[in-house]
């Protein structure tokens, strides 16, 4: 889609400087790439996006959607009367492009559990997408929707709204097929006259829905029935319905069939049940919902208990805030004895479906119950109702004058609780008492956007294979591989035995292949029900004589690799010694391409793919049967569809990097850590071990806790690297410590604690490689394993 086609679209007046081609869009300027695909939504709201134009001008963004032109700033503009609106035009377009049958969440408490739950039922029968966390709002819906894709059979989206007419809105973008409707209970009621007002609102999701699943002995249920009659898909404890549900303990019956689970709390096993009901109205077999059940766990608090500053601890719900999240979290404040003093730091409370004289003056009933000795008030709300709290309380209108103003904490214990609109986060920040700050984040959506990039490329048939050795290619094995899991790659491939029995401990399921299986290996095959790669004679010998029940084995054949593989005046041995041996199962016969991205050799490589076609129709005409045929890693996915035959290998391609540069991929990790400390040093001092960082001037040096110990190679000190801080590139001076390393900060404003960026978006890991004289893959996997790996959804 060019920028010129979303004037069609939003029927907007364009201001146009050069027509690009447009994929991605951004409402949230501090979450812009930079791309020139890339649209910057700019809205009205809490904040005016408007005035952070010029600011993703910088970054290199050049197209616009606005509510009005701003001057002097060169760019391709839409001018629409509201922003939002024309982004939902957008979404809506791009959902009408698609025949993908859409379950819709709603309700007033669980939406967020029953669409994960239900997307990993789905899983085991369908390619599934759904809202990433809880984007269920009037921006986060367009978001999600914008990535469907031809290869997802089904989305899962929630929908929430908080006053009358946003259903509407959303339910044009979602148009859902079917749906379900959660509960109906107090949350966001302030935005409506009454409850059968606000039922009827979140039913307007359901218009045009051919069936809609709820629970027929709910208080509200005989007005579901009522407004949808014949869409009805029912199941009760108590009373008629067409799925009688009972619960015992570790087992959920539907009719006449029987569910383990590990759930025990009855919110768990309604949701639990509403997701039960959908997955069999879409054909999903009772074995398969059994797996998908086995996968799911309650999906937990977001309550982080943390070390905080002054020997204070900091119990951090910064991201949630509702009058019973407030009762949960001071209770659990009641079981950490650590500290006697205790201060809660509290936002307005935005959706009670109270008015907010009764709702402060039971939040100050509480907060006297649990002996809270400090209250600090954000937000105009609770700062009116100042005269209810009897304790020592201070209030302010903003979270930005909080911080300006932020008052004395020692040896207390600390609840932030606050709604995301006031970013408490930032006050958390402030709070927490920093350890070793080296974290590498894993960024799931980036993740899962490259592996939609190369399924793009693949027919339906192909299988798909993805590479997780190496610790994932640093990024964290288990966590990589439950992500594929759930995204339904056909199998993983890992180097040893042990990655592949520490996934299967750890609940992978999927089929796995061991590029490098050693012989004392083989007796764990059968038992984890691994798949193996034999590469030479004398090692399908030792595998022959060590077992009478062989696992699967993938034959690899070397076609100019030269690094394993059977080579061509093997095979006629080979062939004699298979079929010998009929008791071996041959999953798969494969080779492996040696430099597919590099056009240079594009005629060795098709030597390679020809010679390994020749050998592999000689197997199967011994075999008499046709094993899985494959060859393409990341690059060859790209450049020689040809040859993607029964399945493709995809490896570093995941974590975006196309060695081919064909591919539009994205950064998915980002290595950061802080400042510890700042110092000036004047010309001619020197810097490091040996002495080898001189100081050609007057300079501001800091120190950062990353080393060769963590993963930054000792090649990048002296100016060979750079790293970011404050969105500009500050150099290494004198060598690589250990555990440390300076910069040369004096171009910025640097300070104690401030974040840096060793490798993300600027500089890329490319970067570093290129600094390194070495690739990618390096970088990648040598981030140490005493760095925290965290793994986010932005």
């Amino acid at each position: 889609m060019l920028f010129s086609d979303l004037k069609k679209i939003t029927f907007g007046e364009i201001l146009l400087n050069e027509d690009l081609p447009v994929r991605r869009f951004s409402t949230d300027s501090r979450m812009l790439s930079g791309a020139s695909d890339e649209v910057f939504i700019a809205s009205r709201g809490r904040r005016d996006g408007h005035d952070y134009i010029k600011d993703a001008t910088t970054l290199g963004i050049k197209n616009f959607i606005v509510e009005k032109i701003p001057e002097f700033i060169n760019g391709n503009f839409i001018k629409v009367e509201n922003s939002i609106d024309a982004f939902q035009q957008i979404a809506t377009h791009h959902r009408e492009q698609f025949n993908t049958p859409i379950i819709g969440v709603t309700g007033s408490n669980g939406k967020t559990t029953v669409k994960e739950w239900l997307s990993t039922l789905l899983s085991e029968k369908y390619f599934v997408i759904k809202n990433p966390k809880s984007y269920n709002s009037q921006i986060g819906v367009p978001l999600s929707i914008l990535e469907i894709r031809e290869m997802h059979e089904v989305g899962v989206f929630e929908a929430g709204i908080s006053k009358v007419g946003e259903m509407e809105k959303l339910e044009k973008i979602i148009q859902p097929t079917a749906g379900i409707f959660t509960t109906l209970g107090n949350a966001h009621s302030e935005g409506f006259e009454h409850d059968e007002q606000k039922l009827r609102e979140k039913l307007e999701l359901f218009k045009h829905a051919k069936k809609v699943v709820y629970r027929n002995d709910a208080s509200y249920s005989e007005s579901l029935a009522y407004h949808l009659g014949s869409k009805s898909i029912t199941w009760a404890i108590h009373g008629i319905a067409d799925y009688q549900v009972k619960w015992e303990s570790g087992s959920i019956m539907v009719n006449d069939q029987s569910f383990q689970s590990n759930l025990d709390q009855v919110v768990d096993l309604e949701n639990a049940t509403h997701a039960i009901v959908m997955a069999f109205y879409l054909k999903v077999s009772h074995d398969q919902i059994q797996k998908g059940l086995s996968l799911i766990k309650p999906v937990p608090m977001r309550l982080e208990f943390k070390k905080a500053i002054n020997e204070s601890f900091v119990l951090d719900d910064s991201y949630n805030n509702d009058l019973q999240g407030l009762k949960v979290a001071l209770n659990y404040m009641e079981s950490h004895k650590q500290k006697e003093r205790k201060t809660l730091i509290l936002s307005d409370i935005l959706q009670s479906g109270k008015n907010d004289r009764s709702l402060y003056g039971e939040v100050a009933d509480l907060l006297k119950e649990k002996q809270i000795n400090r209250l600090i008030g954000v937000g105009s709300n609770i700062s009116t109702y100042e005269e209810k709290f009897s304790c020592e309380s201070l209030f302010f209108n903003s979270t930005d004058e909080l911080l300006e103003n932020f008052p004395d904490f020692e040896k207390e214990m600390i609840i932030v609780k606050g709604a995301r609109d006031f970013e408490l986060e930032r006050v958390v920040k402030k709070l927490e008492k920093r350890t070793h700050d080296t974290v590498l984040e894993v960024n799931f959506e980036a993740l899962q956007y490259n592996l939609s990039q190369y399924r793009t490329l693949l027919h339906p048939s192909t299988k798909l294979m993805v590479m997780v050795k190496a610790n994932a290619y640093g990024s964290g094995i288990l966590e990589i591989a439950n992500f594929l899991q759930h995204q339904r790659v056909d199998q993983l491939g890992v180097a040893y035995v042990d990655e592949a029995i520490q996934l299967r401990e750890n609940g992978i399921h999927l089929p796995i292949m061991i590029m490098n299986p050693q012989v004392k290996g083989f007796r764990d095959f059968k038992r984890y029900d691994l798949e193996a790669e034999i590469f030479g004679l004398s090692h399908l010998d030792q595998l022959l004589s060590s077992t009478q029940n062989p696992p699967q084995i993938h034959i690899k054949i070397d076609t100019g690799m030269h690094r394993l593989g059977f080579l061509e005046a093997e095979i006629p041995t080979l062939i004699g010694i298979l079929k010998k041996n009929p008791r071996l199962k041959i999953t798969g016969v494969f080779s492996h391409f040696s430099s597919a991205e590099n056009h240079l050799d594009d005629e060795f490589t098709l030597g390679q793919a020809q010679k390994f076609e020749s050998i592999y129709e000689r197997i199967v005409s011994a075999l008499g049967y046709r094993p899985l045929k494959h060859v393409c890693n990341s690059s060859g996915i790209v450049r020689w569809p040809h040859y993607h035959f029964d399945m493709v290998r995809l490896g570093i391609g995941l974590h975006g990097f196309d060695p081919t540069g064909q591919l539009d991929l994205r950064a998915t990790s980002q290595l950061k850590t802080i400042i510890s400390q700042v110092r000036l040093l004047k010309k001619g001092e020197t810097v490091g071990y040996s002495r080898k960082g001189i100081v050609e001037r007057d300079s501001k040096i800091a120190v950062i806790p990353i080393g060769y110990e963590d993963g930054f190679q000792r090649i990048f000190g002296n100016k060979r690297a750079s790293v970011l801080v404050g969105n500009k590139r500050c150099p290494t001076i004198g060598n690589i410590c250990m555990d440390m390393t300076m910069i040369d900060v004096t171009k910025v404003e640097a300070k104690e604690g401030d974040e840096v960026i060793i490798f993300g978006d600027d500089p890329k890991i490319q970067d570093l490689a290129n600094w390194a004289h070495t690739i990618p893959y390096e970088i990648l996997t040598n981030v140490s394993n005493r760095v925290k790996r965290v793994f986010v959804w932005e």
